[in-house]
């Protein structure tokens, strides 16, 4: 795989972040599968209880391979953002995260760092579901997971053209990486919806990348019953910060008018023609006609003032990507 098309002069440095944990079956393969325009790789022994960091320091012979080592397991977000920090210490310009159980083709990596480097996004992903020919190959299972999540993390993290938000094969430009709220994160499994969260916060642009999903003898950790609840909160919280934060402390549109009008008729609607209802069923009498064509005229004013502000929120994805005017912390 090459960049020499697309680069600028100064060849970019290019990074690969691997968290591993339980993956010492794979580890080796994938390194070896790495090319030669990647200048380092970080191996993230995530407290691993097979210790795959160990594992990696003995038998591998690629000197691009540096081993960080983390003292507790924090999770995968943990473990990948350990990786971005050594790696913009390093002094690297872009870094490609993978898994280190084999499902990610590291011959992927120029597609996903191809347009960070053009300046078209500062952050890329992966996204299954370009291909609906491929997605047979993927559980039914993730398949339903995965369309649910992908629907309810457009609304929380803003990135309305964007999917298959779980994915994590992704790159991001150091700069970027550097200004991350590290501490304010989730780590584990709500790692790359949360960080998109935090990327629409920043005003950077994302970039879906397609590919297509390998599955073999690994074994998923992530349990759904275990997550469900633990995800519909945070995404719900992610939403309320993402409106609170462009709509009324950073910036003041049309569409935070037409947010507060939805609110209120909604709300006043529902409460007062319910109320009315209840008092009109508990005395066995007809509902007056007011008290049922005024409610319904709030709440289709309502509803049109929410699809108004959607639609609006839709339109305000981030276009310009912002790495190029940050500086170097």
């Amino acid at each position: 795989m090459s960049f020499l098309q697309t680069t600028p002069p100064s060849s970019p440095r290019i990074a690969v972040v691997i968290p591993c944990y339980k993956v010492t079956r794979h580890i080796l393969g994938v390194i070896s599968a790495i090319g030669p325009d990647v200048a380092a790789i970080y191996c993230v022994d995530d407290a691993c209880p097979e210790s795959s960091g160990d594992l990696i320091e003995r038998q591998n012979i690629d000197p691009r391979v540096r081993v960080v080592r983390r003292v507790e397991n924090g999770g995968v977000g943990a473990a990948v953002l350990s990786g971005y920090a050594q790696a913009v210490a390093d002094g690297m310009d872009v870094m490609v995260k993978i898994d280190g159980d084999g499902q990610m083709d590291p011959k992927l990596l120029p597609h996903f760092v191809n347009p960070i480097l053009r300046g078209e996004a500062d952050y890329t992903k992966g996204n299954r579901f370009w291909d609906l020919t491929q997605i047979r190959q993927m559980p039914w299972l993730r398949r339903v997971g995965n369309l649910g999540l992908s629907f309810l993390a457009k609304a929380s993290t803003g990135y309305w053209d964007t999917f298959d938000p779980t994915n994590g094969y992704t790159a991001i430009h150091a700069r970027v990486a550097e200004r991350l709220p590290v501490d304010a994160i989730s780590k584990r499994y709500f790692f790359e919806t949360d960080l998109l969260f935090r990327l629409n916060t920043m005003r950077a642009v994302v970039a879906d990348v397609p590919m297509d999903a390998v599955y073999g003898d690994e074994e998923s950790n992530l349990s759904i019953g275990k997550v469900l609840g633990e995800f519909a909160l945070k995404h719900l919280r992610n939403l309320l910060k993402r409106v609170a934060y462009n709509y009324y402390l950073r910036d003041l549109s049309i569409a935070s008018l037409e947010l507060i009008a939805a609110v209120v008729l909604l709300m006043g609607g529902s409460v007062y023609g319910g109320w009315h209802w209840w008092q009109a069923a508990s005395h066995q009498v007809p509902s007056p006609v007011g008290t049922v064509v005024l409610p319904a005229i709030a709440l289709v004013s309502g509803l049109q003032f929410l699809l108004a502000f959607i639609g609006y929120d839709i339109a305000a994805v981030p276009r310009r990507a912002l790495h190029d005017a940050l500086q170097p912390k």
